[in-house]
């Protein structure tokens, strides 16, 4: 899943935007989790709404207050805001753990038709392995919350990391999620086109509303 930025730049959503360059960097933080990628946008009303509900999600499978072992789990903001500013504003108040593409790589476009991202807000799941799980969750996000990690964790066959010790993992230890009694089931899709989508397109319409690509 990483080779989906091989030779691509993601910025780490902190306040030093810590630059993650190599193929290596990126492996230690891609591999062997779910990917979410988030589509949004600063001028889009309904991500703007979404966004807060997202922000708590990630947040209760990653971070040490909620949990003791963060859930395998990462998430790219796919910016299809029309400027840096506009990008950088709707960063401002999300998690540090969140990564980015920068905003002048074409990138951002090419993952939307890639996907075919097709309204905002948008989130991907991908699989491991790069196939993708489900192509919009922001629904099911909103009905079932963190409960959705372990649905989507059971259909990847995701590795369980919890029997490694500490020092083993790019992460403090932490406490494994109380498995959900409801489970379920997904079409798992082939893997998408590796590397950059074609180019070309216009932006996302005001409010994601329509086609985007």
């Amino acid at each position: 899943m990483a080779s989906l930025f091989w030779g691509r730049v993601l910025v780490r959503n902190n306040s030093e935007q810590d630059l993650l360059e190599t193929e290596a960097e990126h492996g230690r933080r891609l591999e062997n989790r779910l990917l979410l990628l988030f589509f949004g946008a600063q001028g889009c009303a309904r991500c703007q709404a979404f966004a807060p509900t997202l922000r708590d999600f990630f947040v209760r499978l990653t971070d040490e207050f909620h949990v003791v072992r963060a859930a395998q789990l990462a998430l790219v903001y796919v910016s299809q805001d029309a400027t840096a500013e506009q990008q950088a504003l709707f960063l401002r108040d999300m998690p540090e753990r969140w990564l980015f593409l920068p905003f002048e790589d074409d990138l951002r476009r090419d993952l939307g038709r890639l996907f075919s991202v097709r309204r905002l807000p948008a989130v991907v799941v991908l699989k491991p392995d790069g196939g993708v799980l489900t192509r919009d969750a922001a629904d099911e996000i909103q009905r079932l919350g963190p409960a959705c990690f372990a649905n989507w964790q059971e259909a990847a066959e995701v590795l369980d990391r919890s029997f490694l010790p500490p020092e083993d993992l790019d992460e403090p230890p932490r406490r494994s999620l109380t498995e959900p009694l409801r489970r379920c089931k997904y079409r798992v899709e082939a893997e998408p086109g590796r590397g950059r989508g074609p180019r070309g397109g216009a932006g996302p319409e005001e409010g994601g509303a329509g086609a985007l690509f």
